[in-house]
């Protein structure tokens, strides 16, 4: 059978939701590899334009009429059933396919397909094993959570056989996934509506690195997946963490900013000293991590050494979106209580007056059953402004509210609009302040709607 499994033949193929951060990449993948690409979506992003920049059409609001003349049709985990769109695609007689069956269809195209998987850090991680390929001229291919601005967005198609993707254990994707080198960085409790417990979750996590043909490389600075990996056996294993015990270890040397200076270690030897512009020592071991898949891979040091240095971080990860009147404004996408801790404590170290965090709680379960977990991280920040939640895949069956949140935070403050946000934010915030907007949902048009006020452009 063709490489191309079920896309063999197909001419039209429709994506619903197709500007989802899970799917952009794969339409970019397709859109390159020459099928005629339709899609529609719920709310307007710059990721939905950068698809209409492609040439691809794009139907606003999800409606029956949309698949029209499509042969296949694609779906994402967070499109209800209910959903008229999927209704009459299930319906039409033409396959449906969602879109973890069509990413793993996607990594079977590829002789080494480098899959990045974690709780935390695999879009950073992913991304620095692309810039790094890119450094070295390689015609590779990758499917990236976040935009990485040197292959202008988060998917390519590539030739050479080298792949890079981002590998989510949510509802199990990364299950579907054909792994020839699989990277573990951190396993911590998350999407428990899902796995319910967390020996479910280590699982999961056994099962992907059981599906590595060639390496599991993993993180044996965490006890949760060095539990996960203890039985993974037929295939080389290589550890990475901070203690020298580890095959791959860092040494910080210095940390001005963002920029963190470290010597990069294997097996005792010191292979090279190198740079990040992404701030935090969390992105320290995503490097290392970065390191050792892409010298398993073949890359030369210096190319590596290189590529660490002019990466400057996936879109959505501390992203410094402005720095006005001395107030600087980023976003981060931090949408778990331990990346939103790992954030805000990256940004205490870094000499702000004041740190006012603006977090778009995501999921009623994940609100509800990590409430209190949200308020501790939350307030490691000086002021904290929270808007109403967004729902996404779910209905409130849990009768959670962000005032509930609201109420655990000292100081904090409920602002359910986006416009609501802004407003207090242009009349609240002063010189040497950070305003960093935290979500993985649209929060981020907070923080740019915030820089044009203050500019004088909303």
């Amino acid at each position: 059978m063709s490489k191309l499994g079920i896309l063999e033949g197909r001419k039209h193929i429709h994506f619903i939701g197709i500007g989802g951060s899970g799917m952009f990449p794969l339409a970019q993948i397709l859109h390159q590899k020459g099928f005629y690409l339709t899609g529609s979506d719920n709310n307007e992003t710059e990721t939905l334009q950068a698809v209409r920049d492609m040439g691809i059409p794009v139907m606003m609001g999800q409606r029956a009429e949309n698949i029209e003349g499509a042969d296949l049709i694609v779906h994402t985990s967070a499109i209800m059933s209910d959903n008229p769109e999927l209704i009459a695609a299930k319906a039409s007689g033409v396959p449906v396919l969602e879109r973890k069956d069509l990413l793993g269809l996607v990594t079977t195209w590829y002789d080494n397909a480098v899959c990045f998987c974690g709780t935390h850090g695999k879009t950073t991680s992913t991304a620095m094993g692309a810039q790094i390929l890119y450094e070295w001229g390689d015609d590779f291919g990758c499917v990236i959570g976040g935009k990485l601005p040197v292959i202008g967005g988060s998917g390519r198609s590539g030739s050479s056989g080298n792949m890079v993707c981002e590998a989510d254990e949510y509802v199990d994707t990364f299950l579907k996934l054909s792994p020839d080198i699989a990277v573990i960085l951190n396993i911590d409790a998350d999407h428990m509506e899902y796995f319910k417990t967390l020996e479910n979750l280590k699982n999961s996590f056994t099962k992907f690195a059981q599906n590595a043909t060639k390496c599991v490389i993993y993180n044996a600075g965490d006890q949760n997946t060095r539990d996960a990996v203890q039985n993974v056996a037929g295939k080389d294993r290589i550890s990475f963490g901070w203690d020298k015990s580890c095959d791959y270890y860092p040494v910080v040397t210095a940390q001005q900013g963002i920029v963190t200076n470290f010597d990069i270690f294997y097996k005792g030897a010191n292979l090279f000293s190198t740079e990040i512009h992404v701030p935090g020592r969390h992105n320290v071991l995503n490097a290392v991590a970065a390191t050792a898949a892409m010298r398993y891979t073949g890359v030369p040091d210096d190319i590596i050494q290189k590529g660490l240095k002019n990466f400057t971080g996936a879109l959505r990860r501390f992203e410094k979106i402005a720095m006005i009147d001395g107030v600087t404004i980023c976003d981060d996408y931090a949408h778990h209580p331990a990346e939103i801790a790992a954030t805000l404590k990256t940004a205490r170290g870094l000499g702000f007056e004041r740190i006012i965090a603006v977090h778009q709680p995501f999921t009623f379960s994940r609100t509800f059953r990590l409430m209190d977990d949200f308020a501790a991280a939350l307030e490691i920040a000086d002021e904290v402004v929270v808007t109403d939640i967004m729902g996404s895949r779910e209905k409130n069956t849990y009768g959670v509210s962000a005032d509930q949140l609201v109420a655990k935070i000292p100081g904090a403050v409920l602002m359910p609009t986006f416009d609501e946000c802004v407003d207090y934010l242009a009349a609240h915030v002063k010189k040497g302040d950070l305003v960093i907007t935290l979500g993985c949902g649209d929060v981020y048009k907070v923080a740019k709607r915030l820089r044009d006020r203050m500019n004088g452009a909303d």
